[in-house]
């Protein structure tokens, strides 16, 4: 396989392991509880190859590697919208949200329009 072949599929895995619904994954219910789960995701890859001459082949190679660590989970409960950081000493995602009121408008209407029959 070529190198840019290796290079496509890698990154083609990369993108789909880093697509959003990993970083702001399904909704989850609970009751009267909706809890979204939200990921950190770090992405590492590198490439390289050699080309060939008389006294040696040539070579290619590829290496990557992907960490999803939760970070924090978003609580809706009654109206209610919560930011819970797994993390004590990480408070920066739920000044951020709360400086979006926007972002609760939209989650609040996609977890309204998912019916009983698609949360299954």
């Amino acid at each position: 396989m070529a190198l840019s072949d290796v290079i496509k599929t890698a990154l083609d895995r990369i993108q789909y392991i880093a697509k959003t619904e990993t970083v702001i994954g399904e909704p989850i219910t609970a009751g009267e509880t909706v809890l979204i789960p939200v990921s950190k995701v770090s992405i590492g890859f590198a490439a390289g190859g050699g080309g060939k001459d008389d006294t040696c082949g040539s070579g290619a190679g590829t290496g990557g590697g992907v960490n999803v660590t939760p970070i924090a989970f978003i609580s809706i409960c009654a109206g209610k919208v919560d930011v819970h950081s797994l993390t004590q000493t990480d408070q920066s995602l739920n000044k951020i949200l709360s400086a979006a009121p926007d972002v609760w408008k939209k989650i609040s209407k996609y977890i309204k329009k998912k019916g009983p029959a698609e949360e299954e």
